[in-house]
C-alpha cells in the first residue's frame, strides 16, 4: 500500500518531500511517539488542496501537524499519513495593522512580526509553543488573551480540496476549542487585526510574560504545555496539588513540581507513561475534588 500511495503522492510534490516510517517523537514537544507510516511535507495551498482531495477520495487516514505542541502520539505511532506544513504555509506578512500568517507559522514568529511593526494585541501569545493553525483549532490563549480576540479572517481547505474563506464567527470559538475539527476543514492562513501601539511598551509586555512563563512553568523539560483545561471555577494545578500529586511519577513521566498543571517528560518517558499518568491524575482529582479534568492534549494512535 505504501509504495502505491507514495507513487501517487509524488504526483503532487517532489519525491524527496515524502518519507516513510518517520518517528513522530521528533515532531512533538513531548518527545514521545512511534512512527507515521508516511510523512509528506507540503509547501503551497495548491499542493495541500490536491493532496487532501486525493486522500479523502481514497478514504485514507491523515492528519495535519504543525509544531506538535499539543499532541500525544502513541508508542505504536500513527498508521496513516502525516502532512507537515512548510514553505509558503509558514510565511508571515504585515500590512498596516493586519498580519497574515500561514497555518504552519510559529506563533512566536507572528508575535515578533507584530512587535517589528509596533502592533499590539498579540503579546499574550508570545511563548505559546505552537503554530497558527493549531492555535485556531484550540483557540490558544494565555494571560487573559486568546485567538478569538484578534482573528478576523481564516482561509482553509475543505475535504474536497477546495480553498475557501471562513468567518471566525462560524468557527464558534470557546475555551480552548473551536469548530475546526467538526467542520473537517484544514486551516491554511489566518488574518490577525491588531492595533498600532508603542514598540517599547509592546516589547516590555512580551518580555514580562516570557519571564513569567520561565519562572512558573517547567519549560526546560519536554511537555505539551498545560496538560489539562481549566475547569470552570477552579484551577487544574491547584486541584492536582490538593490531590497530593505534585511530583507523582509513572516511568519517565512526572507531574511537574514547578507547576502541577504540567506533565513533563524528564526521564525518557514513553507515550504510555504519559497517558497512564494523565489517567491517574484525572481519577485522583475526581476522587478528592469531584471535578472532572479534561486534557488539552490530543491523543493520536492507539492507547
Amino acid at each position: 500500500m505504501s509504495e502505491i500511495m507514495i507513487s501517487n503522492l509524488a504526483g503532487f510534490v517532489d519525491r524527496e518531500r515524502i518519507s516513510e516510517n518517520v518517528l513522530l517523537k521528533d515532531y512533538t514537544t513531548f518527545k514521545v511517539g512511534g512512527p507515521a507510516k508516511i510523512m509528506i511535507k507540503v509547501n503551497t495551498v495548491k499542493e495541500l488542496c490536491d493532496i487532501i482531495a486525493y486522500l479523502n477520495k481514497c478514504q485514507a487516514s491523515y492528519m495535519i501537524i504543525g509544531n506538535g505542541s499539543n499532541l500525544l502520539v502513541s508508542d505504536e505511532g500513527y498508521d496513516g499519513i502525516v502532512i507537515k506544513l512548510e514553505g509558503d504555509l509558514m510565511k508571515v506578512e504585515a500590512k498596516e495593522n493586519v498580519i497574515s500568517a500561514g497555518a504552519g507559522a510559529l506563533l512566536v514568529n507572528v508575535c515578533r512580526e507584530a512587535l517589528n511593526n509596533s502592533l499590539t494585541g498579540l503579546e499574550f501569545a508570545y511563548g505559546i509553543p505552537g503554530t497558527v493553525g493549531g492555535a485556531i483549532v484550540m483557540n490558544a490563549g494565555a494571560f487573559d488573551g486568546e485567538m478569538s480576540m484578534v482573528v478576523t479572517g481564516v482561509e482553509a481547505v475543505t475535504k474536497e480540496g477546495e480553498s475557501i474563506y471562513v468567518s471566525p464567527h462560524s468557527l464558534r470559538f470557546g475555551y480552548r476549542r473551536s469548530e475546526v475539527r467538526k467542520t473537517g476543514i484544514t486551516v491554511t492562513k489566518v488574518e490577525f487585526t491588531l492595533t498600532k501601539g508603542d514598540r517599547e511598551e509592546i516589547e516590555n509586555r512580551m518580555n514580562e510574560l516570557k519571564n513569567r512563563r520561565v519562572e512558573k512553568q517547567p519549560l526546560e523539560y519536554p511537555s505539551a504545555g498545560s496538560t489539562f483545561k481549566r475547569p470552570e471555577g477552579y484551577f487544574a494545578g491547584k486541584l492536582i496539588s490538593e490531590a497530593g500529586l505534585s511530583g507523582e511519577r509513572i516511568g519517565g513521566a512526572c507531574v511537574s513540581t514547578k507547576h502541577n498543571g504540567f506533565i513533563i517528560n524528564d526521564a525518557g518517558a514513553t507515550a504510555k507513561d504519559v497517558n497512564d499518568l494523565i489517567e491517574l491524575v484525572k481519577k485522583r482529582v475526581y476522587d478528592t475534588s469531584n471535578v472532572k479534568l479534561e486534557p488539552e492534549v490530543i491523543k493520536v494512535g492507539r492507547f
